[in-house]
C-alpha cells in the first residue's frame, strides 16, 4: 500500500510524503503505482522548473518513497505552488477514491 500524507498550514500544502508500493499488480505492470508516481513527480518537477522553487526532496524508487517540504515562499511562489499542489491533490484524491484498497491518503 502506498501511504500518502499531505500536510497543510493556513490552507496551503507545505509537505508531501508518499511511501510504499500500491501492490495493485506485479512490478512493471502496476498502473496504480505508476499513476501515483507520475502525478507526484510531475508536481515536483513543476515546483522545481516552472515555479523555480528550490526544494530538497527524498526519492527512492525501490522503496517507493518521495518526500518534500516547501521552504518559505514569496507571494508569487506561493501562488504557483498552490496551483501545482492543489492540482496534484485532485489527481491523488481521484486515485484514492477508486483504489482505496491500495492507497491511503491523509491530509493533516
Amino acid at each position: 500500500m502506498t501511504k500518502i500524507i499531505i500536510t497543510k498550514k493556513d490552507g496551503h500544502i507545505i509537505s508531501v510524503s508518499a511511501e510504499g508500493h500500491t501492490e495493485y499488480a506485479l512490478e512493471g505492470e502496476d498502473i496504480v503505482c505508476a499513476a501515483v508516481s507520475s502525478i507526484m513527480q510531475t508536481a515536483l518537477l513543476g515546483l522545481l522548473t516552472v515555479a523555480k522553487i528550490q526544494i530538497d526532496f527524498k526519492r527512492n524508487d525501490e522503496e517507493g518513497i518521495l518526500k518534500f517540504d516547501l521552504p518559505r515562499l514569496d507571494k508569487m511562489q506561493r501562488h504557483d505552488a498552490d496551483i501545482i499542489l492543489e492540482t496534484m491533490l485532485m489527481g491523488i484524491n481521484d486515485l484514492y477514491e477508486n483504489f482505496s484498497k491500495f492507497i491511503s491518503l491523509k491530509i493533516k
